[in-house]
């Protein structure tokens, strides 16, 4: 699995403080907010477009929280996000 994103952007949210649950196999995994990221949105923002021009439908990655922990294949990892919803895809192994 690899890089798996929803079918929509929400745009109407305050992206700063949003909370964030991770569930492996229904079983809780990680619990966190974006306000405890170790680089605010705002300043990911400014560093990116210091390097590139973004444009409308850029999407910006930050990363795996820590503590997460890996995947076997075929689990089910749950991804929940306040106010957007719930993103579901199986692990798969790379070869």
């Amino acid at each position: 699995t690899f890089c798996p994103l929803g079918p929509w952007i929400e745009t109407e949210l305050d992206p700063t403080k949003l909370e964030i649950q991770t569930y492996v196999d229904g079983e809780p995994r990680r619990h966190g907010n974006t306000s405890e990221m170790l680089y605010g949105i705002p300043e990911i923002i400014e560093f990116a477009s210091d390097v590139w021009t973004l444009l409308p439908g850029d999407v910006i990655l930050t990363g795996t929280p820590a503590g997460l922990g890996g995947f076997t294949d075929g689990q089910t990892v749950d991804i929940t996000i306040e106010g957007i919803g719930t993103l579901s895809n199986p692990a798969r192994n790379r070869d």
